[in-house]
């Protein structure tokens, strides 16, 4: 028993971290590789294990030793046994189930799946959903075979088509058995590509430390089993350079698809201006543009499109048209489920996704382990902020009265007009003001859910809105304008929340939001994350004593997991506000790029 140790290991596998105690950033540090957090009220965060939390961690090499390690270095009370059983039981399932290749046969390709235990295979040859795509088999060596296998696997051995591949990677982690993917990629079509040492925007160009760490956890020795993963780094911290990164080891043709058009733009301005690809290799593929190059960039929308619900996806027809050789899935806890199902093109290709954060309101976070690939690389945020590789931040949220005019209306209206009452509160408004003319020296991004709330606020503050409606051109050019530091406010709907590069935004402040996503609160810190002199604020505004209060409990969470501390105003005059002067500082010359 260590009673100044911050950590309660409960036998439930929940664990609560008391962030009083002296240890408790170190021990949050290190339970983000294999723990999830899921409450973090004033004193006492919930962290809970889970089997996919612990397959991620055992795919990055980070194994049940080493988890249970960091529960008794950090546990005040003895970490129950049942617990450290349960933890070294779950991890080691990872891995007892591989995938590898097999010889042809009539002209049909396909695979082994390979137990290394025989009570193992004898449970997965009963599971009724996969007993369909399963066929119990003699092992015969394939000829091009670099796959070392054992005499139980050549045993306890099944085969099943190539184009199953994915969906039984899916089916087994349903059941609780993750399956390692040790069948070799395919090599594209090649293609030279490297890095600048200066862009041509004329800037010094270093690959940090991490970026290379990422790109190369990625790669691996190119070898059976690597090659696919999910890359985990905060907004601002340079996702897309460890994108490019893998491209330039790879040297191969790619495919890269991301969230909407300004992504898609975004990305081919990066890439003409950090490597030496040619511009007329680059290709935009989206609703205004269908242009297939040797490096073609998409958007998901334009891929799941189709005439009806019953018709095909007529633009899957991309993932074929070349010898792709790596895929670059952008914003990847945003992957469409339709794009699941292309299964076999997506299982065949070195692929890498690159997010902010492996939530997923729709819980299809094992979609993205199995289909994509687990997590090969993850750094905590506030590391790269103690490195001064993203921004410094200040985390606000002001509680302000609802307004009495809407009291009844709000008392009588169903779940979803609560909230949609709560976070449209028209006494929002005054706030925003308020804190935008305290506020003079800095770039500022408001940012909303509901469109009719936000354009009262760009015509309070006469600033320029950008919704999903906005021309492409004229979001390009409003986007420009504040990079250039032509305008000082900008009205953003959750278009931007994705995959926007405005590296000048230091202060964001959120009118309203998609109930109680973390994966949005994630992504709106981000657009403020981008190194600057000046310390970064991110306001929240939430409507006391209503459901707005208990969703953004809920989108907290992310940021507590991340050791952001959230500090809290009670609106109830003006001069709450006074203590929120002005960021010291200097704006430095920002040039148009």
């Amino acid at each position: 028993m260590r009673l100044d140790n911050p950590l309660i290991v409960q036998s439930d596998k929940t664990l609560l971290l008391d962030v009083h105690a002296p240890r408790a950033g170190e021990c949050r540090a290190a339970l983000i590789p294999f723990a999830e957090l899921e409450r973090s009220p004033e004193h006492l965060h919930t962290y809970r294990l889970t089997p996919l939390s612990l397959w991620n961690a055992a795919s990055a090499g980070f194994s049940s030793d080493d988890a249970v390690n960091v529960l008794l270095e950090y546990a005040r009370y003895d970490v129950p046994q049942s617990v450290q059983m349960w933890i070294r039981e779950t991890a080691q399932r990872f891995g007892k189930l591989r995938l590898i290749s097999a010889p042809k046969e009539d002209g049909l390709e396909y695979l082994y799946l390979t137990a290394n235990n025989k009570a193992v295979y004898k449970e997965i040859s009963v599971y009724p959903a996969a007993k369909k795509m399963l066929l119990p088999c003699t092992y015969i060596s394939p000829d091009d075979n670099t796959t070392e296998i054992t005499d139980i696997e050549k045993e306890c051995c099944f085969r099943l088509l190539l184009t199953d591949r994915g969906t039984i990677k899916q089916t087994l982690l349903s059941a609780g058995w993750p399956v390692k993917d040790d069948v070799p990629l395919r090599d594209g079509n090649p293609l030279p590509i490297h890095l600048r040492e200066t862009t041509l925007s004329g800037q010094q160009f270093t690959i940090r430390t991490y970026q290379k760490e990422a790109a190369d956890a990625l790669i691996g020795n190119k070898g059976p089993g690597t090659g696919f993963g999910t890359i985990v780094l905060p907004c601002g911290a340079g996702k897309t350079v460890v994108g490019m990164c893998v491209m330039e080891q790879l040297q191969t043709e790619t495919l890269i698809l991301t969230t909407n058009i300004s992504a898609v733009r975004q990305w081919i301005r990066e890439l003409t201006d950090k490597t030496d690809l040619n511009p007329e290799i680059i290709g935009e593929y989206t609703g205004e543009t269908k242009d297939i190059k040797p490096v073609t960039v998409a958007t998901y929308q334009v891929l799941t499109w189709r005439p009806d619900n019953n018709a095909p996806y007529p633009h899957f027809q991309l993932f074929r048209d070349r010898s792709w050789g790596l895929i670059i899935y952008d914003e990847v806890h945003m992957l469409p489920a339709p794009v699941f199902r292309v299964t076999a093109e997506l299982q065949a290709v070195r692929r890498v996704g690159l997010t902010a954060t492996l939530v997923r309101e729709d819980g299809c976070e094992g979609h993205v382990f199995s289909l994509v690939g687990p997590k090969r690389y993850d750094v905590p945020w506030k590391e790269l902020e103690a490195s001064g590789w993203i921004a410094d931040a200040e985390c606000v949220e002001i509680r302000l009265d609802l307004e009495q005019t809407i009291e009844i209306e709000y008392a009588t209206a169903n779940l979803r007009q609560k909230h949609r009452i709560a976070s449209e509160n028209p006494a929002k408004n005054n706030i925003v003001q308020q804190l935008v003319s305290r506020l003079p020296n800095d770039h500022i991004l408001i940012i909303g859910q509901y469109i009719g709330q936000l354009q009262q606020i760009a015509q309070m503050l006469s600033a320029p809105i950008i919704t999903g409606k906005t021309p492409n051109a004229e979001r390009d050019r409003i986007y420009n304008d504040f990079r250039c530091a032509k305008i000082q406010v900008l009205v953003v709907s959750k278009v931007a929340n994705f995959a926007i590069d405005l590296p000048d935004a230091s202060v964001a402040i959120q009118v309203s939001g998609t109930f109680g996503s973390r994966q949005e609160e994630a992504q709106r810190l981000g657009r403020i994350l981008r190194p600057k002199e000046r310390t970064s604020r991110f306001f929240t505004l939430i409507t006391r004593n209503t459901v707005e209060e208990e969703f953004g409990a809920n989108r907290q969470k992310f940021l507590t997991e991340q050791g952001y501390a959230y500090r809290i105003i009670r609106y109830t005059d003006p001069h709450s506000l006074d203590e929120l002067s002005d960021n010291s500082g200097t704006i430095e010359e920002i040039s148009c790029r």
